[in-house]
């Protein structure tokens, strides 16, 4: 029994110093809160040659967004082609009415000023060689 208590007595103690251990940390938290802290220091200046350095300089072109590379507009297309499938959508028994619209004003009058505007249409148009 002797051995038992002796036992006892050795956590008892380890406890009691475990417990002294957290006081000690508080106390220095508690002196770092109390630490005066610094300021962060204020930017100089400008000085005004620099300024005006600045302004007179040639600014760089702006470069195309991230997702364009080459020649085109992406963003454009992507509208252009909406619309068209919108048109499509709303028109789509209306479309074959309307090609032979087109074909009689061809074969009608006004076909010698729809050549004329087609071919000049065609002369801007890239990739278009004849």
């Amino acid at each position: 029994m002797a051995a038992r208590k002796k036992k006892r007595k050795t956590i008892k103690t380890k406890a009691k110093t475990r417990k002294k251990a957290p006081a000690k940390r508080k106390v220095v938290k508690a002196a770092r809160k109390a630490a005066p802290k610094k300021t962060a220091r204020k930017a100089a200046p400008k000085k005004k040659a620099a300024v005006k350095a600045k302004a007179t300089a040639k600014k760089a072109p702006r470069r195309a967004s991230k997702g364009e590379f080459g020649e085109g507009n992406y963003k454009a297309s992507k509208r252009f082609r909406k619309s068209e499938e919108a048109f499509v959508k709303a028109n789509k028994a209306k479309i074959p009415a309307l090609g032979k619209a087109a074909e009689d004003a061809l074969d009608g009058p006004e076909g010698d000023a729809l050549r004329a505007a087609e071919a000049q249409a065609a002369s801007h148009a890239a990739g278009q060689h004849e």
